[in-house]
């Protein structure tokens, strides 16, 4: 279900399937097990291959953003279709997380990696 790259201090992983309450424990192990090296800064959630997220999903998600914050790195998202684009709005992690793909001043907080091409 999951597939990373690294480049430096960003990891890029790239999520297919479906985010639910089924398989949330699993992800977020295997995201912990790979943000677990101290040195990863930024935490890139890729959703294009992902088709349904539900409030598990967003659990994992919002978690995997408050380890990132407390030792000082953060966590954007990229390529999500329009459901778990509405799932990301209703909950209002958009007001928190980064969507590289919008360009709106509504961001959350403007950082390098929206000027850059990610991975």
């Amino acid at each position: 279900m999951l597939q990373f790259i690294r480049d430096g201090d960003r990891l890029m992983v790239r999520m297919a399937g479906e985010l639910d309450h089924c398989c949330a424990q699993t992800v977020r192990r295997e995201l912990d097990a790979l943000i677990a090296d101290l040195s990863v800064r930024t935490l890139i959630l890729d959703f294009t291959a992902l088709q349904f997220m539900d409030s598990s999903g967003i659990g994992v998600v919002l978690g995997r953003y408050r380890q990132m914050r407390e030792r000082g790195g953060q966590v954007a998202v990229v390529h999500m279709n329009r459901h778990v684009a509405r799932i990301f709005h209703m909950s209002g992690m958009d007001r928190v997380i980064v969507n590289l793909d919008d360009p709106s001043p509504r961001q959350a907080q403007p950082n390098r990696y929206q000027q850059e091409a990610y991975i």
